[in-house]
């Protein structure tokens, strides 16, 4: 959401105003929290009601400001932001304030020009709405864009010159669950998802979990031969640590057909499909073509990755 989404309005005066005409503005409105002051529909400054009767409140004040032009009780360094700025910078933003001007409303604008305010209780209210719609669209475990969110970048993917989709599957990874249970099971989810993170981490790079121990990844090129050996390789290096040292030597473990067969090492398929010989018309054909990938690659055994060719 956007802190422009959220602005009310408040009076605004020009500089040249006196301070009889603000009080005025504040006797009349009681519930009014501050006034923007404007130089050319451009705000640069801010009274408040609390700042502004501090002021006039004091010894001479009444006499020393009243008739006098109002920069004189003007905040000159408010908190101004333009209408397209998220409410999380505007809140960040907001709260590293001096703890004078901590509660002060935040002055938006649209090219710079005076658009409205938004007052600390709204932008945190806002923020928390925003914060819980976010966590709704999120997977409960790796805190990563679930299956809504993935769907959204799938689609916006196609219209991309270039891109490459990353399909992260763990092999083994029910019977791992199976011995261990679903407690340490979510032990290994998080190790890969730190992974993941740390090695698809820039803006242009989506990454999401689809459930259990599919990932997937989205990225605009499509030289992804190197991210995929480091990820494989780091995965590799201590994923046996998850296991007790006797259950990878001797347990027999029952496949999904029932047959037993020696307890095998967690690893990791990697397919990669792009659309630099293939196109792709709907986020349908580009799911089929992951999913097809993927079963190939999981033939193989250990931690591997597979790209579309020509």
């Amino acid at each position: 959401m956007k802190i422009g989404e959220v602005i009310e309005s408040v009076p605004c005066i020009d500089v040249s105003v006196k301070n009889k005409e603000v009080d005025l503005l504040f006797t009349q409105n009681q519930t009014l929290r501050g006034i923007v002051v404007v130089q050319d529909s451009k705000p640069i400054g801010q009274i408040t009601r609390t700042h502004f009767y501090q002021k006039i409140g004091t010894r001479y004040g009444y006499n020393l400001f009243m008739g006098r032009q109002s920069q004189l009780v003007i905040k000159n360094n408010p908190l101004m932001v333009e209408s397209n700025v998220p409410i999380t910078e505007v809140s960040t933003a907001s709260m590293q304030r001096p703890a004078e001007d901590l509660y002060d409303d935040v002055i938006v604008t649209n090219n710079g020009f005076f658009l409205g305010v938004v007052s600390i209780r709204n932008l945190l209210l806002k923020l928390v709405e925003t914060q819980v719609a976010i966590a709704s669209f999120l997977n409960p475990l790796s805190y990563l864009p679930g299956n809504k969110l993935i769907d959204d970048k799938l689609g916006e993917a196609l219209q991309l010159p270039k891109y490459s989709l990353v399909y992260f599957d763990l092999d083994y990874f029910k019977a791992y669950n199976d011995t261990y249970g679903f407690n340490r099971g979510d032990k290994v989810l998080l190790y890969l998802t730190d992974i993941l993170k740390r090695n698809v981490a820039s803006a242009e790079e989506f990454l999401g979990h689809i459930g259990g121990d599919d990932f997937i990844a989205i990225l605009p090129y499509y030289e992804v031969e190197p991210t995929c050996q480091t990820i494989i390789d780091e995965f590799d290096a201590k994923i046996t640590d998850f296991y007790e040292l006797e259950d990878l030597v001797e347990l027999l473990v029952p496949n999904r057909v029932g047959e037993l067969e020696p307890f095998t090492c967690t690893s990791i398929s990697i397919a990669v499909i792009t659309n630099e010989y293939q196109q792709f018309e709907t986020v349908e054909q580009l799911s089929d073509a992951v999913a097809r990938l993927k079963k190939e690659c999981k033939k193989i055994s250990g931690s591997c990755y597979l790209i579309n060719d020509k």
